[in-house]
């Protein structure tokens, strides 16, 4: 079963150091376009990943983290089961964002996990985004690779000194901030705020050339919000709307 078939896909958008990421960029040499496909990359290629957003529950069978492209998880007949594909342009820093504005079943499972590959199956952790009383809408993912093959997929906490002393967001377990839900604008609230996710995306380790993959350690001197004001070029930040209710 192929990753798009077992979960509903949403909107999803990639921002590539100013750039939309398109599937066929010029110096791409990498043909494998589904998530659930194994891949082996150098740099300059784009890289096909998914992440599947249900119920923590949902991506575990038998106490057991599987990747969401395992037929024996549950999400293809899951209410709450959505799924955004990214295709980035490896060792370039990109933000990632899913609208939740328009498809707010997208964070009414309350988690996420990322995940790419089939033989060699990766699967972050489940993280958290979503409750009826606080959101997460900003997020740093690793993806580290070793000679080409994606080994891992790991979400960074860089804790809560972007939202210290303002009031419409707490700190979550000490590692990230998080925005008071009923100011999110989805179908289900009435807020005034874009809730959607922002996901601050590197690279690590090395390509099948043994390239070391260098965008993490850029990645780790900049601040969490600190693409945002590129994006908002394209639309609404969430920074810019976030300082409307401040």
């Amino acid at each position: 079963m192929k990753a798009a078939t077992a979960v509903a896909v949403v909107v999803a958008v990639a921002v590539t150091l100013g750039m939309v990421a398109t599937l066929a960029e010029a110096g791409d040499n990498n043909r494998v376009f589904q998530p659930c496909a194994d891949a082996k990359i150098q740099r300059g290629d784009g890289f096909t990943f998914g992440i599947a957003f249900s119920t923590r529950e949902s991506f575990f069978f038998n106490q057991t983290q599987l990747s969401p492209c395992d037929r024996r998880l549950s999400l293809a007949s899951g209410a709450n089961a959505q799924l955004a594909l990214f295709r980035p342009k490896v060792d370039e820093i990109s933000l990632l964002t899913v609208n939740t504005t328009s498809y707010p079943a997208v964070t009414n499972g309350g988690f996420m996990v990322a995940f790419a590959g089939r033989k060699y199956a990766a699967r972050s952790l489940p993280a958290f985004v979503s409750n009826s009383s606080y959101t997460v809408t900003s997020f740093t993912l690793v993806l580290e690779f070793q000679k080409g093959t994606l080994q891992n997929l790991y979400w960074k906490r860089d804790g809560c000194a972007s939202c210290s002393g303002k009031s419409n967001f707490v700190c979550l377990n000490k590692q990230e901030c998080a925005i008071k839900t009923s100011n999110c604008k989805s179908a289900n609230q009435g807020g005034s705020v874009d809730c959607s996710i922002g996901i601050q995306l590197a690279f690590s380790g090395t390509d099948k050339h043994d390239a070391v993959l260098n965008s993490w350690y850029e990645v780790s001197n900049l601040q969490q919000y600190s693409l945002y004001g590129l994006y908002s070029n394209l639309r609404n930040s969430l920074t810019s709307q976030y300082n409307k209710i401040f």
